[in-house]
């Protein structure tokens, strides 16, 4: 299996509740663009995200999606439905091939039944959503079309990013910060849904940060050359 991201939901489970949460499961598979769950949707499964990425998102009025988070693996998914057995709240999809875990509603209840500490968890985790959405809110009110774009490659280059060198043998002379390529293939149009911008805005901003030498684009591919800088203009 991938390696889970730090803090998702299956990093933080213990072996015995991981193994108990396996048990009740199946693992099933998901084409690159293929959807999990749908918004408006009276599904009520849940999904542990074991390979891939996923991105949640719903469809904006007048076309074009408005993307609300992205998780990798480790991420829970669903989970909202399954306990207030509302309609799902947004669309979720697979960015790449993904692989999870599926429980139904009823089986991920018995889990949390049988595992307090983990409805705990949950609750934690939900916090955090709340939490950066409000972060997300007030930033829109704050920062331009280049400041939340910044944001949200320091986010990405932080979540998603490896090592980059451009001439190995130089990496890291004169005290020079360390590339980071960001392996998330995001289009501009799915950062524009993201950062709640227009594609142009989106371009114009990538186009400015490349001018200051903090990144470097290619298609569907981005690399940060100086993620401090790119800290600071988001603050």
């Amino acid at each position: 299996m991938t390696a889970l991201e730090p803090g998702s939901f299956l990093a933080e489970l213990t072996p015995a509740e991981r193994a108990d949460l396996e048990a009740r499961g199946r693992v099933r598979e998901f084409d690159r663009g293929e959807a999990l769950f749908i918004e408006g949707e009276r599904s009520s499964w849940v999904a542990v995200l074991l390979k891939g990425r996923a991105k949640a998102f719903s469809y904006r009025e007048h076309g074009g999606e408005a993307l609300l988070a992205v998780r990798g693996p480790g991420a829970l998914l669903g989970e909202v439905a399954a306990i207030d057995g509302l309609p799902r709240s947004a669309t979720v999809a697979a960015m790449e091939p993904a692989q999870v875990l599926a429980l139904t509603a009823e089986e991920f209840r018995a889990f949390l039944q049988a595992h307090g500490r983990v409805s705990i968890l949950i609750m934690r985790m939900l916090c955090q959503r709340w939490r950066d959405a409000d972060r997300k809110r007030v930033e829109f009110g704050m920062f331009d079309a280049t400041g939340r774009v910044a944001q949200r490659l320091v986010e990405l280059a932080e979540r998603f990013g490896v090592p980059y060198d451009r001439v190995p043998s130089a990496a890291g002379a004169g005290g020079a910060p360390q590339s980071v390529r960001i392996t998330l293939n995001l289009s501009q149009e799915e950062l524009a849904g993201w950062v709640g911008a227009s594609r142009e805005a989106v371009s114009k901003a990538l186009r400015t940060l490349r001018r200051r030498g903090w990144i470097e684009t290619g298609r569907r591919r981005v690399i940060v050359h100086d993620l401090q800088a790119l800290k600071r203009h988001a603050r």
